[in-house]
């Protein structure tokens, strides 16, 4: 007999009893509108800064090809992350905010991206694929000048839709 006053223990939702990886069935769940948020950080040396800043990137404008990059691999995430569903996403952005100025002693680009369906699963893969592949776009355009930078900070900020979801 169970607990009500106890807590339960989370368990994995990709394996079966049997501890077989599966995709999980949303079947019976109800579609909603599903809205996630994630964010993350690329850190680069101000000079590099300062050529994304100025449009002189030899590869072209870094932050508009990062941008069509995320929204790109937001609508590839399901390729990419093997137990993913396939979603119909109905909105993607991807958005980009230089902190030199707003955070002395850091030199870098936040990346936030949000993701929107109307479906029986959540789109917080997405929302992350979206971070990450934008970040990983930047480094790649700008690798020539900086092979310092370094990602990090990725993660899930905001989950609305479906089953709740509560920030650690």
């Amino acid at each position: 007999m169970s607990n009500p006053n106890q807590p339960t223990t989370p368990t994995l939702t990709h394996f079966d009893a049997q501890g077989q990886a599966h995709m999980v069935d949303v079947g019976a769940k109800p579609a909603t509108h599903r809205i996630a948020v994630a964010t993350g950080r690329i850190e680069m040396q101000p000079a590099t800064l300062a050529i994304i800043e100025a449009g002189t990137a030899k590869k072209g404008d870094v932050l508009g090809i990062a941008r069509i990059a995320g929204i790109q691999a937001a609508k590839k995430t399901s390729d990419l992350i093997p137990l993913c569903h396939p979603l119909a996403l109905t909105r993607v952005a991807v958005e980009f905010e230089v902190s030199s100025a707003k955070h002395p002693g850091t030199t870098g680009i936040a990346c936030t991206a949000t993701v929107e369906t109307v479906g029986q699963t959540g789109v917080e893969m997405e929302a992350l694929t979206a971070v990450q592949i934008a970040l990983l776009t930047i480094y790649d355009m700008c690798k020539a000048v900086d092979r310092g930078m370094s990602v990090g900070g990725v993660r899930v900020v905001e989950k609305k839709g479906g089953k709740s979801w509560n920030q650690p």
